[in-house]
C-alpha cells in the first residue's frame, strides 16, 4: 500500500503538484459544462427493478430519462440483471449506464469486473468501508479510496465515494467530508455530491464548490423536506433545485441523478413528476 505522502512526494517532483494544490485532471474540466441529458438513481425505483428490471428500464426511458446509476441490491449490482445484459436493454432502450453503486468488500474486485463488462465509466462507492465518526477513520478511509482509485483507472473506470448526512459532522473544529477531500486525489477519486444530504445536514454546497472546484463530476439530484429529513418531489421540499445548476461548471459535473427515496404516490409518479419539473427549468430551455 503507498501511502499518502508518498503519493504526493510523487506527483511533486513529477511537477504534477504545485502550491499544495492537486491538478484536476482534463477529464474533470474538459468540457465541464453538464449536457441536457436527465439522469435517475435507479434506487428511486427500486421496489420496480427487482419486480421487473427490463419492465422498469423501459418505463423511465419512456418518461424521457436517458442517463441512468444502478445500485446494490439483494440480487446484485443490476438488480438481478447481468452485466452484459443491462448494457444490451440500456443500449436498446437509448439509455446510457453511467455509474453504479457498490461497497469495498469481498466481492469488490467483481463488482469492477462486472462494471467494465458492463461499460460504465463510473463505479462509486456508497458508504465508508470501515465505521466510525472519528478523524483517523475518515483518513483510514481516504487511503482505502485511493488505492481503490488506482485499481479502477487499470480498469478504465472512475472511482468514487457518495455521501449521505453524517460526513458532514464536525470533530472539533474539523468537518469530517473534508478529511475525505483533503486526503484524496482528484486523479483517482472523484466525489459524488448528494445535494439533499448535504442540505438536510446543513451545509452548503456552494462552500465545497467553491473550495474544492471541479472535484464533483456527478450530482444526486433530491429535494427534501430538511425537518423530517425526506426526500420529496421537486419543488415541495426546502432545495433550491434550479439554484444549484448555477454552481455545474464550477462543481465540473457532468452527470447527475434524481434520486427520491420516499414517495407520496407511486415511484413511478414521482419519477415522472421530477422528470417534468427539470424539464421546464431554465437550465434545461437554454441548451
Amino acid at each position: 500500500m503507498i501511502s499518502i505522502k508518498s503519493r504526493r512526494d510523487f506527483l511533486k517532483n513529477s511537477g504534477l503538484l504545485s502550491a499544495g494544490i492537486f491538478l484536476i485532471p482534463d477529464w474533470l474540466t474538459a468540457g465541464s459544462k453538464p449536457s441536457n441529458k436527465i439522469g435517475i438513481q435507479l434506487y428511486t425505483v427500486r421496489k420496480e427493478m427487482l419486480a421487473d428490471a427490463a419492465g422498469t428500464l423501459k418505463q423511465l426511458a419512456k418518461i424521457g430519462y436517458t442517463e441512468i446509476e444502478s445500485a446494490r441490491s439483494e440480487k446484485g449490482n443490476y438488480y438481478g440483471l447481468k452485466p452484459k445484459e443491462i448494457k444490451s436493454i440500456t443500449s436498446d432502450l437509448g439509455i446510457s449506464l453511467i455509474s453504479g453503486h457498490v461497497h469495498i468488500d469481498t466481492d469488490w474486485q467483481r463488482s469492477i469486473d462486472e462494471a467494465a463488462e458492463a461499460g460504465q465509466p463510473y463505479l462509486i462507492c456508497s458508504v465508508l468501508p470501515s465505521a466510525g465518526q472519528t478523524v483517523d477513520n475518515y483518513k483510514r478511509s481516504a487511503e482505502i479510496f485511493l488505492n481503490a482509485g488506482e485499481v479502477c483507472k487499470k480498469a478504465g473506470i472512475i472511482f468514487g465515494y457518495h455521501n449521505h448526512s453524517s460526513e458532514f459532522e464536525k470533530v472539533g473544529q474539523q468537518t469530517l467530508y473534508d478529511v475525505l477531500l483533503d486526503q484524496t486525489e482528484p486523479a483517482l477519486v472523484i466525489m459524488e455530491l448528494d445535494l439533499g444530504w448535504v442540505i438536510a445536514s446543513g451545509a452548503d454546497p456552494g462552500y465545497y464548490f467553491d473550495k474544492y472546484p471541479g472535484r464533483f463530476p456527478l450530482w444526486h439530484l433530491k429535494d427534501m423536506n430538511t425537518s423530517l429529513k425526506q426526500s420529496t418531489e421537486f419543488g415541495k421540499g426546502d432545495v433550491n433545485v434550479s439554484g444549484l445548476f448555477k454552481n455545474a461548471e464550477k462543481s465540473g459535473l457532468k452527470h447527475f441523478f434524481v434520486e427520491q427515496e420516499e414517495y407520496t404516490h407511486s415511484a413511478f409518479e414521482s419519477s415522472r413528476y421530477d422528470y417534468n419539473y427539470l424539464r421546464k427549468l431554465d437550465v434545461f430551455n437554454k441548451q
